[in-house]
């Protein structure tokens, strides 16, 4: 591996290693960019594995972020939908070697280094080169303490847990977590995959107090009392960093002109009028729920931008004429769009930011790890959205009459209960956009870490 044409005038080169997938590699990038948008003295290598340097390459980034790539872990055929646990376990046991013959030839040498708090070998690598590192956290807080205090569950005999009997017994011994389901708890169904993923998924976990810095891709008073107790945990600096979505780019990117039209049809809608439907990138619900969300929005009537990706063509042939189904856009100017009222998600965290930073109101369907827990902090912590499905299995089908009703009353822009929910997420959209703000939470963050980064390399 080529050591990369490094500016010798950066003072500080922090190394950047994200698990991958687009849902961790998006928000470290996030951060990259954020972290160099008031300094020009820090170089940033990215590190990624092959195919996602050929992904990521043509994106827009500042001159200061130089991409390098580590050999694929898994084989093109696996992916993290058809095989998560598979692509896990390669990712815990492949990468460790290539990062450290990486971090061997850069030049200059790192000052420091974010690596992804799943990668616990990304800080046993940089202990053994005597290099600060900093665990950078993608998911929501509220997991993180959820899964540093899952011994909490084990002690209490709820896991794992026969949900179709104590799914919807609630707990409230998780530190900084209100009472909660045991189904919203992750990995908790008691299969074999479940509890091995869960395994490995802990292992960052263990090594997390030997890191100098604990980053999170979020927003103190979205979830403060978490991250006060974390705070109280650990030693070092515990820091809210932003949403680490690209909120910033979207005064500066124009409307991209080959988006299938979709800009266009969305500000021929009336204001409020359209659910923005999208369950994620590699997850998703059984065919047949599909056909049946299908199904409701023809019959309901209802204005809707749905995407799909890989059903596109034919889920168009399902729901009529009231909207349209893509393959792809730009999500979060879509979610800003006026016209948006209402966001269908399945809760990755990343897309929850989204939604809370547009102050859309949400309609929550979550399929698997920290999803449930978002959207029960959506539902009933900030109480900006209304779950589309109570029933704890993950297996049962919520049917079309059911989600026509839901849909449509949920749209009623002009009932108490919609206007409601509706002024809850505008609030939640104004704390969530002074803390982005000079001198608000995040911003003053993201500055303490930029100073901390600047004093390593004077040490």
């Amino acid at each position: 591996m080529e050591a990369p044409s490094a500016p010798s005038t950066c003072p500080c080169h922090l190394v950047a290693m994200p698990y991958p997938a687009m849902g961790h590699i998006n928000p470290l990038m996030n951060f990259c960019k954020l972290l160099l948008s008031n300094n020009t003295g820090i170089l940033i290598t990215f590190v990624v594995t092959e195919e996602w340097l050929a992904l990521i390459a043509s994106d827009p980034k500042p001159d200061n972020i130089e991409l390098r790539s580590i050999p694929n872990v898994v084989p093109s055929e696996l992916t993290r939908a058809n095989d998560h646990l598979g692509f896990l376990e390669a990712v815990m046991t492949k990468m460790e070697a290539p990062f450290e013959e990486l971090l061997r030839c850069l030049q200059p040498p790192p000052t420091a280094i974010v690596a992804d708090t799943f990668l616990y070998w990304a800080v046993v690598v940089v202990i053994r080169r005597n290099i600060p590192v900093a665990s950078f956290w993608t998911m929501s807080a509220s997991m993180f303490s959820v899964l540093y205090h899952h011994h909490l569950l084990d002690q209490n005999g709820h896991y794992p847990v026969n949900l179709s009997e104590n799914g919807e017994k609630r707990v409230d011994y998780i530190p900084g977590i209100s009472r909660m389901r045991l189904a919203d708890f992750p990995l908790n169904d008691g299969s074999c995959r479940s509890t091995q993923t869960m395994q490995l998924s802990l292992k960052g976990f263990k090594w997390v107090s030997r890191a100098k810095y604990l980053l999170f891709a979020s927003i103190y008073e979205l979830e403060p009392e978490a991250i006060d107790v974390l705070k109280e945990e650990f030693p070092f600096p515990v820091y809210t960093i932003g949403p680490a979505i690209p909120y910033f780019s979207l005064q500066n990117t124009p409307t991209l002109s080959n988006n299938n039209g979709y800009m266009e049809w969305l500000d021929a809608q009336p204001a409020g009028s359209v659910l923005y439907i999208s369950q994620g990138s590699h997850f998703s619900v059984s065919r047949a729920q599909i056909d049946e969300i299908a199904s409701a929005l023809r019959e309901s009537g209802i204005r809707f931008l749905w995407v799909a990706r890989g059903e596109a063509s034919r889920l168009k042939q399902i729901c009529g004429d009231n909207g349209l189904v893509v393959t792809w856009c730009d999500q979060l100017r879509v979610l800003c769009h006026p016209c948006i009222g209402g966001f269908w998600s399945h809760c990755g965290w990343n897309s929850t930011k989204e939604g809370v930073l547009a102050g859309v109101p949400f309609l929550t369907f979550p399929i698997i790890m920290d999803q449930p827990l978002d959207s029960k902090m959506i539902v009933e912590d900030w109480k900006v959205g209304w779950r589309m499905k109570e029933d704890v299995d993950a297996n049962s089908l919520v049917e079309k009459d059911d989600i026509v009703m839901l849909l449509q009353k949920f749209m009623d822009l002009d009932t108490e209960l919609a206007r409601g929910i509706r002024e809850r997420s505008k609030t939640l959209q104004q704390i969530c956009l002074r803390a982005i703000t000079n001198g608000g939470s995040a911003v003053t963050h993201l500055d303490a870490f930029r100073r901390d980064l600047m004093q390593i390399k004077k040490k």
